[in-house]
């Protein structure tokens, strides 16, 4: 017999239904809200630990297209790999669930979420994740702490808890906030550009507003997880007996490399803060392994290099809160070296190659058409949606010195491009409609390839002339605590990443921050601890924009950047640009190798090409002949096959001349052309040469359609 537990909190109606379907599962359960059903089980294989020192987890969000009465689109219907969301979704279950379970637990565990019922009203992300946590925490595995996602927007100034997806479209404010009743685990946010009186507003977040939204969320996880452990409990299953395995060596091993080896540790450390890679620390446990103390007890290297370890996260710890200096010698709030190089590469429409510290990035921009974007689909829209701005995020194996091969992207790469693309999309100007892909190759990494990727980005987008509110840097940050002291960190490293116990990153402008990331290692973190994190993160990104700007101001156009210009038209003259059956604006492509892209809305007229001069006189072309037209097109009206016949001879007066003909005004109405080809039997260079605007004249009809005539000099 099914379990049903019926709540209603932070807004929503939620209904989850345990003990009815996956019941060979260690946990499952049914969780509806609105018309969406989420299926989320968990399964456990106790009989099949493994060897190492962790815990694996695999999570998996998977959507199905049948959720909204839908076929996959392309050739094969049946789904296939993940969409970006999907990954993303799963990252996001990962990071939020992983941090409950116990160390020892090494016991292969999959938790698998999966949308049989979608309604476009429902955020899919946080169902999924209150779906995850709830077959979680009814299983027989030995985790007894809910945790749950909660979104907050930002509407007309007022903070909204768990805002629909249309509500969603009307905030400036994305903030993802996971959590159990006393603790902050994960936050993803972003700002949302918006336009106000048709002027571009960025809606950076100050550090003090960011907190308050935080502190509401942290609220509303308070009470969901309260209620959700009191409901749940009467579907959870018996608790099953499972041993946690621990990976400890002996404390004489440990006090013996301690106490004889901890200078030639901290030697080691001062090298580690130059690579990732771990080769200093494993030559040093080789020379102590062969000593006669690790001889004569049969101590093996695998037992050594552990202890090694050990000590060396208890020295990198300690001098980062006690002696408040850290392995490569900064203090706590100081950014590593940074150099700019721009427009490197000729061939891309920009580049830049941007090196802090060890750690190195270089992105490339390219510049596409409207329509040449990325096309995807969303579970809940009939239609097929467009991707404009595009970040890829590629992390090759060399970049930390590792000998192996460039497969597909994983799950990490698309997590740090997407956060890239959070910091920089509320920069672009929301009128602007053309594509943008930027690509992150990352050449070097020792702290934060993500927010390197951030701060070459936005320098790459203003070098290729894309239109953006201001230049955007990314910083990384860390905390280490121990007791009742804790030390926060600016510009983290991969040694304090790992050894540290948060590492959160922070991107915005002088402004403010545009995006937000935050693992918390520790348990939890007091908001005011987080205000201080959040205003030093401020110095350090302030200290890189002054760098970026300096950047900004010496770089050199590529060869290979399009040459554009746009501007504004009367959008009722439009038709004149065009001309009677596109005539008018296929000459002028024609004429000047152009190209010429037309929003009869807004009235804007973009041309594009190779030679820029071309695009200058084709501009000045079009406005001309706009200046020289009535927004009263009355030829559009007149049905010509009824006033004219072929070979009759009219009169009429010149309204305006263009380099490839005169348009005449005729005296029964309408306007017709009189092609430069048909002013005389010589060669003529230009109309104007022959003609005149105001020139009264004759001209006999060559050819007549209802719509369109076609004229010749008398």
């Amino acid at each position: 017999m099914s379990i049903i537990c019926e709540l209603t909190l932070n807004n929503k109606k939620e209904i989850f239904e345990f003990n009815k379907v996956a019941k060979q599962a260690n946990g499952a359960v049914l969780l509806k809200m609105g018309n969406a059903v989420v299926l989320a089980a968990v399964a456990c294989e106790f009989d099949n630990p493994v060897s190492e020192d962790f815990t694996p987890l695999t999570v998996q969000y998977i959507e199905k297209t049948y959720a909204t009465a839908k076929l996959p689109g392309g050739f094969i219907k049946r789904e296939g790999k993940p969409s970006d969301f999907e990954t993303l979704t799963s990252r996001v279950i990962d990071r939020s669930l992983r941090p409950l379970f116990p160390k020892g637990f090494v016991y292969p565990t999959t938790i698998t979420v999966m949308v049989l019922s979608a309604d476009k009203d429902v955020d899919l992300q946080t169902v999924a994740l209150n779906a995850a946590n709830a077959a979680l925490y009814t299983s027989n595995l030995p985790i007894k702490k809910s945790v749950c996602g909660v979104r907050v927007g930002k509407i007309d100034g007022k903070l909204v808890i768990n805002p629909t997806i249309e509500e969603l479209n009307n905030s400036v404010l994305d903030l993802y906030v996971a959590g159990s009743k006393d603790e902050l685990l994960m936050i993803e946010m972003k700002t949302i550009s918006s336009l106000n009186n048709l002027e571009h507003s960025t809606n950076e977040m100050e550090e003090e507003v960011l907190v308050e939204a935080i502190s509401f969320a942290q609220e509303a996880l308070k009470e969901a997880n309260i209620a959700y452990e009191n409901n749940f409990e009467k579907a959870c299953k018996e608790m099953a007996v499972v041993e946690l395995v621990e990976f400890s060596i002996e404390k004489s091993v440990i006090d013996y490399v301690r106490n004889n080896f901890a200078d030639d540790i901290k030697s080691a450390i001062k090298k580690l803060a130059k690579s990732e890679r771990a080769v200093e620390l494993k030559e040093l446990a080789k020379v102590i392994s062969i000593n006669d103390y690790c001889v004569s007890n049969e101590i093996e290297f695998k037992t050594i290099y552990e202890a090694v370890s050990i000590v060396k996260k208890e020295l990198v710890r300690d001098m980062i809160v006690n002696e408040k200096v850290r392995a490569d010698g900064r203090g706590l709030k100081d950014v590593r070296p940074i150099s700019i190089e721009t427009n490197i590469l000729p061939s891309a429409h920009s580049s830049c190659l941007f090196t802090r510290g060890e750690t190195q990035a270089l992105v490339v921009g390219t510049i596409a058409g409207a329509k040449d974007g990325q096309m995807y689909e969303v579970l809940t829209d009939k239609s097929t949606s467009m991707e404009n701005f595009m970040v890829h995020y590629n992390f090759p194996g060399f970049s930390v010195g590792e000998a192996k091969p460039i497969f597909g992207v994983g799950r990490r790469e698309l997590g740090h491009g997407n956060l890239a693309k959070k910091a920089l999309e509320s920069t672009i100007n929301k009128n602007h409609k053309d594509t943008f892909r930027i690509v992150s190759e990352i050449l070097e990494s020792n702290g934060s390839s993500s927010m390197a990727t951030v701060c070459g980005g936005s320098l790459a987008l203003k070098a290729a002339h894309i239109p953006i509110s201001d230049l955007v840097a990314g910083v990384a940050m860390g905390m280490v605590v121990e007791g009742d002291k804790y030390s926060i960190l600016t510009d983290i490293m991969g040694l304090e990443d790992h050894d540290g116990d948060m590492d959160f990153k922070v991107a915005g402008t002088k402004n403010g921050i545009t995006a937000l990331q935050m693992d918390i290692k520790l348990g939890g973190i007091e908001l005011n601890v987080l205000k201080e994190a959040l205003l030093q993160a401020k110095e350090g990104r302030e200290h890189i924009l002054n760098i970026m700007e300096d950047a900004s101001k010496t770089i050199v156009a590529s060869p290979a950047l399009p040459k554009i210009e746009e501007f504004d038209i009367d959008s009722s003259k439009m038709m004149v640009v065009i001309g009677k059956g596109g005539a008018t604006i296929k000459e002028i492509i024609e004429k000047y190798n152009v190209s010429i892209d037309l929003n009869r809305d807004a009235g804007t007229v973009k041309v594009s090409g190779e030679d820029s001069s071309k695009i200058t006189d084709a501009s000045n072309f079009i406005r001309d002949l706009v200046n020289n037209s009535s927004s009263q097109k009355v030829a559009a009206k007149i049905d010509f096959e009824k006033l004219y016949s072929v070979d009759e001879v009219v009169s009429g007066k010149v309204e305006r001349v263009v380099d490839f003909g005169a348009f005449i005004l005729l005296e029964k109405g309408g306007e017709g052309l009189l092609h430069i080809s048909k002013l005389s039997k010589q060669r003529v260079e230009k109309a104007s040469d022959v003609l005149s605007v105001g020139q009264e004249i004759e001209v006999k009809v060559l050819k007549v359609q209802k719509d369109r005539i076609e004229l010749g000099l008398n």
